[in-house]
């Protein structure tokens, strides 16, 4: 069995899992008591399904603060993810990418399509399972948000991009935790930044998707009404 470092269980300013609120979901959950597969299944669908996909303020949000919110997206769902994976004793990695904008439209509405960025910061956990790093994507949409739009598009089953989704396989994408890899949006990768043991790491290289006015704007205005957008997608499909 390989001997990894304790960087991949390591408490950061992001993944603060000693926070009260984490300890307590911990506790509640008894994740801590389950085998490890199972422990992180159980995680996993956690973090994909009780935290729905949405907007938050700003990708380096700590976990706790995700946890919070109840919602996110990639970037803020992997950090929670990474954050209760370690308290259960699971060791994480963080992996950088950017993805193309075009996979986001339909989430974000044609109105505000202009403020998207033409790459934008991704990322996915990568997991330490059975003596190799398995690659977790597959959260990033709960499964609520996804079957409307499963059903909106039923009679494209196989390639699809858009709504948050990139996929060679629209009615059955690898979203189950398996023991093996799970993705959603591995199509529509751009770049690939590696792998880094934080995210803490990461962003302080290579910031975050918007600055300056447009962070703003996203901050107080946009990303409200992308949330407006995604909920009403989840309640009532793609209009």
């Amino acid at each position: 069995m390989t001997k990894l470092s304790k960087d991949f269980l390591k408490e950061t300013t992001m993944l603060d899992f000693n926070h009260r609120q984490i300890q307590s979901l911990i506790e509640k959950r008894k994740w801590r008591d389950l085998a490890q597969y199972d422990a992180i299944g159980a995680i996993y669908n956690f973090v994909r399904d009780e935290i729905h996909f949405g907007y938050n303020a700003d990708d380096r949000l700590p976990a706790s603060q995700v946890l919070k919110d109840g919602y996110g997206q990639c970037n803020t769902k992997g950090t929670l993810l990474m954050a209760l994976l370690r308290a259960a004793g699971i060791s994480t990695r963080f992996h950088g990418f950017t993805i193309f904008n075009e996979l986001q439209r339909g989430a974000i509405p044609n109105y505000l399509f202009f403020f998207a960025p033409k790459r934008i910061i991704h990322s996915w956990v990568e997991v330490y399972y059975n003596d190799r790093w398995i690659n977790l994507e597959g959260y990033i949409l709960d499964k609520s948000y996804l079957k409307q739009v499963q059903r909106s598009f039923a009679s494209q089953s196989e390639e699809f991009s858009g709504y948050a989704i990139s996929t060679k396989c629209l009615t059955a994408p690898d979203i189950d935790w398996k023991g093996e890899d799970t993705y959603i949006q591995s199509e529509g990768i751009a770049d690939d930044f590696g792998e880094y043991s934080q995210p803490d790491y990461f962003y302080a290289s290579h910031g975050s998707n918007l600055s300056g006015v447009k962070k703003v704007l996203f901050r107080y205005v946009l990303r409200h009404l992308m949330n407006l957008n995604v909920n009403k997608i989840r309640s009532n499909g793609v209009s």
